[in-house]
């Protein structure tokens, strides 16, 4: 099976050589077959009970835990250049209510900023990003209440341009020097696939008995995930410098770990439960073995040194702060498992049902749920977040 990735619209040589590399690996007899991340993979659309659009507050707790980061930042580059028209991108904006909140952050942000030095404020060009999967239509049904709030009850129409902007983000997206802001929050540590180097010749996962980095995994696979996040977000980084104006600025804010070894990170808890609930199907004869054990996520959860790497060697950016923290666990009325699962459930659905099928999702995470509140019952087990501060040289 031939298995070409998305070609993003706009391309430099060195985005079209690597592309062409990979779609020349893609048409090697001898590699495994490879989902196509670009179509299966998507947030839960709509405004169900399971959509993303309705367990989503846990990423917007992060987004508001860096919300000073985000609106310093922006305003920060309005004061510098003042631009009449100002070029804003959230780069994996999911679909629901968060990407609103964002909008109407750094709008009164920058309002803000426009009154303190009297400046007027600028006309906002607002691109939201994600794969072409995406449910736009649950946040583009939100605007007319965003403009409200706004508003603040006056007749004027704020000067907002906001449009959907579909592709992949490890790649160019927009004109050159036409955005001075980028923002994205839970989306960089999704990869652009699962790692080609955890496969052996024969095309058999090395992870066995692991969906992610575990204590199982063999030093190749660790080697395998890191060197595809280098190259993913040596790529993204190399895309957004073309992008930005100099002196324009990001807000990165993803899923880390504070330790250099990857066993000892808090966010390898939910991986590692969601294994074992697979693992709970294949015992009661719902799921094939080899179905699983040939299921790996596309994921990779960075430290702060891989980051700064990164960040110094592609050259494009100057780090303002980059910081890893832990998040304290949400207050919950009910469970806190099912909470989680239903949080995890809209992220991975889309992965799960395309090669699990649909029929176990429910018995999965009802698992899920119950292994989620019955093991953090006996440890505190807290998400690790890294956030980043760049400005373009």
């Amino acid at each position: 099976m031939v298995m070409a990735r998305y070609l993003p619209p706009i391309m430099d040589d060195f985005e079209w050589k690597k592309q062409a590399l990979l779609l020349f690996v893609c048409l090697d007899q001898s590699s495994p077959p490879l989902m196509d991340i670009h179509k299966a993979f998507h947030m839960k659309g709509g405004v169900g009970d399971n959509s993303y659009s309705k367990n989503s507050s846990l990423q917007k707790r992060v987004a508001d835990k860096v919300k000073h980061v985000t609106t310093e930042a922006i305003q920060q580059v309005f004061i510098t250049k003042k631009p009449k028209s100002l070029g804003i991108a959230d780069l994996g904006c999911a679909s629901g209510p968060n990407a609103l909140s964002i909008i109407k952050q750094v709008v009164e942000a920058v309002e803000s900023a426009s009154r303190a030095i009297q400046q007027p404020p600028p006309e906002f060009r607002i691109y939201l990003n994600d794969l072409h999967t995406n449910d736009f239509n649950t946040i583009f049904q939100g605007l007319p209440d965003l403009y409200k709030e706004l508003n603040r009850g006056t007749k004027q129409q704020p000067p907002l341009y906001i449009a959907a902007c579909p592709g992949t983000f490890y790649g160019r997206l927009f004109p050159e020097r036409s955005l001075h802001f980028v923002y994205s929050s839970n989306s960089l540590h999704w990869l652009s696939m699962v790692p080609r180097g955890i496969y052996d010749g024969e095309g058999r996962s090395m992870n066995g008995k692991s969906i992610y980095i575990s204590e199982r995994s063999p030093p190749a696979v660790r080697r395998a995930y890191l060197e595809q996040f280098q190259e993913d977000f040596s790529l993204f980084l190399k895309s957004r410098s073309r992008e930005l104006i100099h002196g324009g600025r990001m807000v990165l804010v993803m899923l880390g770990r504070t330790a250099s070894d990857h066993t000892h990170c808090a966010n390898l808890f939910l991986w590692e439960l969601l294994y074992q609930s697979l693992a709970h199907l294949v015992a009661q004869g719902e799921v094939e073995e080899e179905k699983l054990e040939s299921y790996d996520v596309h994921f990779y959860a960075p430290s702060k040194e891989e980051l700064e790497d990164e960040v110094r060697k592609e050259g494009s950016f100057r780090t303002e702060m980059v910081e890893v923290f832990e998040m304290e666990r949400a207050d919950m009325s009910g469970s806190y498992g099912t909470a989680v699962a239903k949080a995890v459930r809209c992220i991975q659905e889309s992965m799960l049902a395309h090669h699990f099928g649909e029929g176990i999702l429910d018995k999965l995470f009802h698992h899920y749920a119950a292994l989620i509140d019955q093991e953090s019952a006996k440890c505190d087990v807290r998400s690790t977040t890294a956030v980043l501060l760049l400005t373009k040289l």
